[in-house]
């Protein structure tokens, strides 16, 4: 099993790889989400699920061999051209230097998603980091991002959970997935 915890303080400009995930990285993603605060727990067989059924449109980032980074999502049935960003995690370790949306731009990027002309997520009123995140991604597309309460505290989560807005990003052309400056 692969630990966060033996990583150095600060990884400075380091490579990460970028990757699908494989079923026995599985528990380390789960360790990573364990470790970073503000994310809703799934559990480790959910992960496991993700890195089989949805490999095609998760990825993680690993740095020596240790999982810095990863991104769940999948591509609903009802619409095809909508990527659906689950959960955006990354080591506290290897925050700022882009690597959340070089993971998004490299699922975009796979043959999976070559209908996908929208993406989107929920996000909390508060989660500041990925509200800046997905503005970022919206610009470098160059795509409307709007947003509007989905999930609501009190009609869906019955008071315990803040209100998740669905936040939607697009539609933008294939070929502005290059994400201008994220790779």
């Amino acid at each position: 099993m692969q630990s966060t915890e033996a990583i150095p303080r600060k990884i400075q400009h380091a490579h990460a790889r970028l990757r699908a995930p494989r079923p026995e990285d599985g528990a380390a993603i789960w360790a990573l989400v364990q470790d970073t605060a503000g994310l809703d727990d799934n559990s480790m067989y959910c992960n496991l699920l993700q890195c089989t059924h949805f490999a095609a449109t998760c990825a993680l980032a690993e740095i020596d061999g240790r999982v810095v980074g990863w991104v769940s999502g999948y591509i609903p049935p009802e619409t095809p051209d909508v990527l659906f960003v689950w959960q955006v995690c990354v080591s506290e370790r290897a925050r700022g230097q882009g690597l959340a949306r070089r993971l998004i731009a490299s699922v975009l990027a796979r043959d999976a998603c070559a209908g996908v002309r929208v993406v989107h997520s929920t996000i909390t009123r508060d989660n500041a980091a990925s509200w800046a995140l997905f503005g970022a991604i919206a610009n470098s597309l160059d795509a409307d991002l709007t947003r509007q309460p989905h999930f609501e505290r009190d009609d869906h989560f019955d008071g315990r959970h803040e209100t998740e807005y669905l936040v939607s990003i697009g539609p933008f052309e294939r070929d502005a997935l290059s994400l201008r400056d994220a790779a």
